[in-house]
């Protein structure tokens, strides 16, 4: 069928949009490339600023394991919302490793601020920590809008319910504004 990326930086809302995206269409499979990274047990190595090879080969394999499973679910009927952190040139890399056509982007590309409110509540409500290991909400944002490709559609979801974010995200899908080669 097809698949869509959803992407931008953390705390930026890519669980909540991919889950209800994939929920409002048929057929479909949320995959959570995070979930990659998860599964080393031992030697696993974070990017961060300043990491070094080993970091990029393990953020690459997690890439093209979910780019593949991403085509094998496509390849069987399926749409996948893919949901990760793929920013900086990074997103052109995994879009070459995606086999599946029509592929779509979506950025999800609120305000900084919005960013570091929806951290400090992720923080207080759950005790889950994204920025850290060197990671600041205004770095990821500045990699976000200074080095990430404009591909497919960005989308200031600032003030935007989920709702309405996915009523955007289906709306452009529709108009073809979020198709990539």
């Amino acid at each position: 069928m097809t698949v869509i990326l959803v992407t931008g930086v953390m705390a930026s809302g890519k669980s909540t949009v991919a889950q209800a995206l994939a929920e409002r269409l048929p057929r479909s499979v949320h995959l959570r490339g995070d979930a990659f990274r998860r599964m080393v047990v031992n030697g696993r190595e974070a990017a961060r600023p300043g990491a070094g090879e080993e970091a990029l080969r393990q953020l690459t394999l997690r890439y093209r394991a979910a780019a593949a499973t991403a085509d094998l679910y496509a390849h069987e009927g399926w749409t996948v919302v893919v949901q990760d952190v793929v920013v900086g040139e990074q997103l052109d890399v995994f879009l070459g490793l995606v086999r599946t056509r029509p592929l779509h982007v979506v950025v999800l590309a609120p305000r900084p601020a919005v960013v570091a409110a929806r951290e400090a509540a992720r923080r207080a409500e759950r005790g889950k920590i994204a920025y850290g290991s060197g990671w600041t909400v205004e770095a990821m944002d500045a990699l976000l809008r200074e080095h990430t490709p404009r591909r497919g559609l960005w989308l200031d979801s600032s003030e935007l319910t989920v709702a309405q974010t996915v009523d955007s995200i289906v709306a452009a899908m529709t108009a073809g504004l979020t198709a990539v080669e």
